[in-house]
């Protein structure tokens, strides 16, 4: 948990310095009150004292008690500056992190686990320094200063307050013990709750279809049932420490009064008066001991919990990216590049992390620019697989990819991604407006990553402009997009038709996921952004399986007219998506078995004639060769 402090920069560790001085402050003035108290009894006992005198004394308590107030909300103030600035840097280097993550690395944590040490996990620590940096200085030097105090005194009350000391020592330690490795369980449990919660609520549609909300409801039941008992386990025992505390305490207290009685009845008559008062000021300080180990023991509530949470963190943080960036990047990759929009695969073998068999073996071919590749074969033939290892989504077990001649390993991230516009297996939409989502990466502050300058990224709108003034069907521009691209795009995509029949156009709403537009009306927005990038590399990862025949066909028309410059991938279940293309490779179990036309396949492959003859007539069959 220490190393998360280096998270902490030269102003926190001011502030840190500034509150400790603080705590030292509050607990002189705690530990002054009962001495004037002392005094304040002293006074009232003896004849012939003055009213002044009882004031004053009065007075210098009511002091230390708003001085005590005073540094305690001052510490507070900036204890709470420091946790909420730690957690805020930790939660942006987690993020970075694993926005920085290849699905290895995001399969190896799963999607709910991060969720929870992004959320959670930080805020576990914030509330751990929120209170530790008080509580676990104060207790420490207030219960130093208060024993020492005491030891001055009566060896007797000394005795009794070390005894209770160790009492609380020895009741805190077996706790501790108990619930620790529950803890650790805890944050276990509640990644298990968050997936099968999100498994549930992404698949309610699937759930209800089937009607299997009970099937659900018992497997989110037993999640709910394995935290709750933990959880209960955990506070139920810890609930002891409470009770307990406060039985030593009142303990302590009448031990000391008790030795107080036979301390007076053995003194003579004129100390009995100042063994009073001490047994007035010891008592207090007692009490303040063990409210030092209240203290910790509020801290310890927590720490077990939030050292689980520094350590799950600290695993995300400490993960070695397995794809790293080249040397290649922005300008550099403009000019390494002969042959712009050029794919080639050479000798490419490739097995997901932790299986043993090869998922590709042995894949090569090359694109030209301006060709449209199609890919076809059974489900689990590798499809997807293989143009994932494109953009590096996965690295090559074996082989090469080159992109423009260069293999894909040699870009940097952002400079080989730059190049392609990728319409993935699921349709994906984000929150926002149907313009936000086309235009995506350029909206609002857009960076323009050659230049370095944040703004450079917003396109101009030259006919209409500013984009407010930009009008489609009644519906009002976003701020930073060209709209005249964007609708563009979405007339190639043959997404204009649904879009100008809402109210708002390019302005309405998606909700997060999309789910406010059909599945058609996804797909096509996704393809839609793509265009709009207008990348030298297309790769549509099925991303024509929700589309009818005529758009589908008015969609691969549309987009061979605007993009007849830029290499396209396709993915594809359904001949008639494909057989236009200049190159179908045939994958069959991870091996391609055949490529050529459709006309030449027809003749030349079996896989691909199976294919054909459960999707197409005879009579098309016949006519294509």
């Amino acid at each position: 948990m220490l190393r998360l402090f280096k998270n902490l920069r030269r102003q926190d560790w001011l502030f840190v310095l500034i509150s400790v001085f603080f705590i030292v402050a509050q607990v002189w003035l705690d530990l002054r009150l009962p001495d004037y108290m002392s005094e304040v009894t002293r006074l009232v006992q003896t004849e012939g004292s003055a009213m002044r005198d009882v004031i004053i004394s009065g007075g210098y308590m009511l002091l230390c008690a708003l001085g005590s107030m005073l540094c305690s909300m001052a510490t507070g103030f900036l204890v709470a500056r420091i946790a909420a600035a730690l957690s805020m840097r930790l939660r942006a280097r987690v993020y970075e992190k694993v926005m920085d993550f290849s699905m290895e690395e995001i399969g190896k944590f799963s999607t709910a686990s991060l969720i929870t040490r992004s959320t959670n996990d930080i805020n576990q620590i914030q509330m751990i320094v929120s209170m530790g940096l008080q509580a676990m200085v104060k207790a420490p030097i207030m219960a130093f200063w208060a024993l020492q105090k005491i030891s001055v005194r009566s060896w007797q009350w000394t005795a009794v307050t070390a005894a209770a000391v160790v009492i609380v020592v020895v009741m805190l330690v077996v706790i501790f013990s108990l619930v620790i490795p529950k803890f650790r369980l805890i944050q276990k449990l509640t990644d298990n709750l968050n997936r099968v919660t999100r498994e549930n609520l992404n698949g309610v549609r699937v759930v209800r279809a089937y009607n299997a909300e009970s099937f659900e409801e018992g497997k989110f039941e037993k999640a709910n049932k394995d935290v709750t008992d933990t959880n209960l386990f955990t506070q139920r025992t810890m609930a002891i420490i409470g009770p307990g505390m406060s039985l030593v305490m009142s303990g302590l207290t009448l031990a000391i009064y008790w030795i107080g009685v036979f301390l007076i009845q053995a003194a003579d008559t004129q100390d009995r008066l100042g063994i009073f008062s001490e047994m007035i000021v010891l008592s207090s300080y007692a009490i303040q001991v063990i409210m030092s180990f209240m203290m910790l023991t509020m801290v310890l509530l927590h720490l077990p919990r939030a050292m689980v949470s520094a350590r799950r963190i600290n695993e995300v943080l400490d993960t070695e990216i397995r794809i790293k960036d080249g040397p290649i990047g922005g300008t550099e990759a403009q000019a390494a590049t002969a042959a712009k929009g050029e794919v080639e695969f050479r000798n490419v073998s490739f097995k997901y992390p932790g299986s043993s068999d090869c998922i590709l073996t042995n894949i090569n071919f090359k694109v030209k620019q301006g060709d449209s590749v199609a890919f076809i074969g059974s489900t689990g033939s590798g499809k997807t697989t293989l143009v994932n290892l494109i953009p590096r989504f996965y690295d090559v077990t074996e082989g090469q990819v080159l992109v423009d001649g260069i293999d894909v390993r040699e870009y940097t991230q952002e400079a080989l991604r730059s190049k392609i516009g990728y319409v993935s297996q699921k349709a994906v939409l984000f929150s926002g407006t149907i313009a936000s989502n086309i235009a995506y990466c350029e909206t609002g502050e857009a960076t323009n990553a050659d230049s370095g300058k944040t703004g450079e990224g917003k396109a101009a709108n030259a006919d209409a402009g500013k984009a407010g003034d930009w009008k489609a069907g009644g519906g009002k521009a976003n701020d930073g997009i060209d709209m005249l691209r964007v609708a563009d795009a979405a007339q190639t995509a043959q997404a204009e038709e649904f879009i100008l029949q809402k109210e708002d156009t390019y302005d309405s709403a998606i909700a997060q996921g999309g789910t406010n537009v059909s599945g058609g009306q996804k797909q096509r927005l996704s393809i839609a952004r793509a265009i709009y990038k207008d990348p030298e590399i297309y790769i549509f990862d099925d991303s024509f399986s929700a589309l009818d025949f005529k758009t589908d066909a008015a969609l691969r028309k549309a987009l061979k007219d605007k993009a007849k410059n830029a290499t396209k991938l396709t993915v594809a279940q359904r001949i008639g998506t494909i057989m236009d293309a200049d190159l179908i490779i045939v994958l069959d179990s991870g091996k391609i078995v055949g490529q050529g036309t459709h006309k030449e396949l027809l003749s030349t492959c079996d896989v691909y004639r199976e294919i054909a003859e459960s999707q197409l007539s005879k009579e098309e069959i016949a006519h294509a060769r």
